[in-house]
């Protein structure tokens, strides 16, 4: 639960840090990064973080699935999403289709690119700090106790933060770190019910990514469906698309899975991935944005995480 409500709430910072006028590097390749090198380090010292305590080692990552921080962290819903954009030319630039393709481009092969090296960098830097590690003994049963229920006073926190503090919070984070939780524990579930089924690739894994990308492109067309929605219906759907969809999807599993996979496989899952989530873009976006609704802006104008 924490984690969670901590992943989502360090990518909408991180995301609303590096975005700004002139910027060299599209802001989600922070944000991919970052989770993915502490993939790779919680990884790579994952035998004494461990064998200290489990339900902590599982809140950042564990061996097949990511529980908590850095499966909220990365995105896999909203990198795909930004790749569909920038191949339609959503912004309206003024270039030319080849120019749109490069840009599409970009983020799709720059951003697996840089998880990749991001998460064996950060395995790297967990062989020079392992011998290092401290490996202090398991907490006492009541500090356990204690843990958990302060775990669930944390995610319960956010009702209260969604209803009193400032109504613009809402819109740029408290409605998104409502559905961190119900999106990360989604995704959990169906990666350790469907991963150990499946021997070709990580299926588990792979429905909640396009399960989060279909998500996203829905929750986008119903803000531009008859009019601009009210505030308290754009709060919700800024809110599942950041929280929910944002914590259900994830590069850091993703690249760690692909990463690990033989050769063939690995392309295999690579292209699956993103020839489906770009054709399920394409399905549910496409027509809204060529009858013009979409691109007339009638929308409640955040950005999705």
């Amino acid at each position: 639960m924490p984690a969670s409500v901590f992943g989502c709430l360090a990518r909408l910072g991180i995301q609303a840090l590096v975005h700004f006028d002139g910027d060299a590097i599209f802001p989600l390749a922070w944000v991919q990064v970052g989770g993915c090198l502490v993939m790779g380090f919680c990884l790579g010292i994952r035998e004494p973080f461990g064998r200290f305590y489990g339900p902590l080692y599982t809140a950042f990552t564990t061996g097949e699935t990511i529980a908590g921080f850095c499966g909220s962290f990365t995105t896999f819903s909203s990198w795909q999403f930004a790749v569909f954009q920038a191949w339609i030319n959503a912004d309206h630039y003024h270039r030319d289709w080849l120019r749109d393709v490069i840009d599409g481009l970009t983020q799709l092969v720059f951003t697996l690119a840089l998880s990749l090296s991001a998460v064996q960098f950060g395995t790297h830097l967990a062989t020079l700090v392992a011998p290092h590690f401290p490996r202090p003994p398991s907490p006492h049963r009541v500090v356990r106790y204690f843990l958990t229920a302060l775990s669930v006073c944390i995610y319960a926190a956010t009702f209260p933060a969604y209803f009193r503090m400032p109504e613009a919070f809402r819109h740029q984070a408290t409605s998104a770190l409502l559905y961190s939780f119900p999106g990360t524990l989604t995704r959990y579930l169906l990666s350790i019910n469907l991963n150990p089924r499946f021997k070709l690739f990580p299926v588990g894994t792979f429905t909640a990514n396009m399960l989060g990308t279909g998500l996203i492109a829905v929750f986008e067309v119903l803000q531009s469906t008859r009019g601009p929605p009210s505030v308290n219906a754009c709060n919700v759907l800024v809110g599942l698309a950041n929280g929910y969809c944002g914590c259900l999807t994830t590069v850091s599993t993703f690249a760690t899975e692909v990463d690990a996979l033989e050769n063939k496989k690995a392309w295999f899952y690579v292209v699956l991935s993103i020839v489906c989530s770009q054709l399920l873009l394409l399905v549910i976006l496409g027509p809204s944005y060529w009858a013009g609704h979409v691109s007339e802006q009638l929308t409640c104008h955040y950005s999705v995480t």
